[in-house]
């Protein structure tokens, strides 16, 4: 167990290190496809999309499954440089500005700069802003603080540094001696994790699984449509493997795997939902069922793009989404154990 979860917490580690905001992914995605070339059971395409298709052949050809974990992360784009040197911010994916004001940022530039900074209120200093925690955080008020001794927006062009340049969040990571790991992208780099520990395992151990499985790392979740193209026709199982959501009235913690039994685009399937129960149950795996009111996964963008498949989403407990997220080995080592129990299984009917 403490050997799985290491390799988990050691990718997961490295993963969280490489920048990748919705848009922005080849890094990362090379990154994880040179993990794999080591494994000679993998097979690897590449969409056109970027996203990354890791493949293992199974007993059973003609009926597919596919595990999706996504790479993309929340982050942001130059939106304007202003007069006095200072850059707002165009959003990319769903985060409110507040859970970023105050974090270290990377401009990362058409010519392969990066220049840091800091993301705060126009109105920072209390001692000149008295209003300062009533303004309102959007926009107009949030903006970078260049690490570079600049005063005009001419001196900001001179670095290289233009309108539509991406913008990275630094992760600050921490993994406590509790157990708990700390860190941005958790959201979704914990799922993709433990499926690159899955291929891991399945290849040097020489598992026999009964159906093919793709393995499907997609790079455009957090813009709502990740994996819902380059889905392999014979694919009948299709599940998620993204954060399950904490809060009130939640059932899901960080110690769980959380399966979703329905999110904002509806019911998941019944079947497979209550399969993978059933798995839990029978490995006594720790889990909880939950309904996520505000998510939508890469199984129902596959949905609404037209894909005729059974689709779940499971994944591990995750503190905070979108903000300061949070969550523990024990929800890694329970979603890990479910997944490799599933792939296993025979499909239901």
């Amino acid at each position: 167990m403490q050997k799985n979860i290491n390799h988990m917490v050691n990718y997961l580690k490295e993963l969280v290190s490489i920048p990748s905001p919705s848009g922005d992914t080849e890094e990362i995605i090379r990154f994880c496809e040179n993990l794999l070339k080591m494994h000679q059971r993998v097979e690897m395409t590449t969409t056109n999309k970027g996203a990354l298709l890791a493949t293992i052949r199974g007993n059973n050809d003609k009926k597919q499954r596919v595990l999706t974990a996504h790479l993309d992360t929340l982050g942001a784009m130059v939106k304007e440089i202003k007069s006095d040197g200072k850059i707002r911010l165009s959003m990319i994916g769903g985060f409110k500005w507040n859970s970023v004001e105050g974090e270290y940022c990377t401009i990362h530039t058409m010519e392969d700069e990066n220049y840091t900074g800091t993301i705060l209120m126009h109105q920072a200093s209390v001692h000149v802003y008295q209003g300062v925690g009533k303004e309102k955080r959007n926009d107009q008020n949030i903006e970078i603080r260049l690490d570079e001794q600049v005063d005009s927006k001419e001196e900001v062009e001179t670095l290289g540094i233009n309108v539509g340049d991406f913008v990275s969040f630094d992760p600050r990571y921490q993994y406590t001696d509790s157990g708990y790991i700390k860190s941005r992208h958790l959201d979704d780099k914990a799922s993709a994790a433990i499926l690159l520990h899955m291929i891991e395992e399945i290849s040097e151990n020489e598992l026999e699984i009964p159906y093919t499985t793709h393995f499907f790392f997609s790079n455009n979740e957090e813009i709502g449509y990740g994996a819902n193209a380059s889905i392999p026709h014979q694919t009948v199982e299709y599940i998620a493997v993204d954060m399950g959501a904490i809060g009130d009235g939640q059932t899901s913690t960080e110690h769980d795997v959380s399966i979703c039994a329905k999110d904002s685009s509806g019911p998941y399937h019944l079947g497979l939902k209550n399969q993978l129960v059933r798995l839990a149950n029978s490995n006594n795996i720790a889990y909880q069922v939950d309904i996520y009111p505000y998510y939508g996964s890469d199984a129902s963008a596959a949905i609404r793009a037209g894909f005729d498949i059974k689709h779940g989403l499971v994944g591990p407990g995750i503190d905070a989404s979108h903000s300061f997220e949070r969550t523990h080995t024990d929800s890694l080592w329970n979603t890990y154990q479910l997944l490799m129990a599933y792939i296993q299984a025979p499909m239901i009917k």
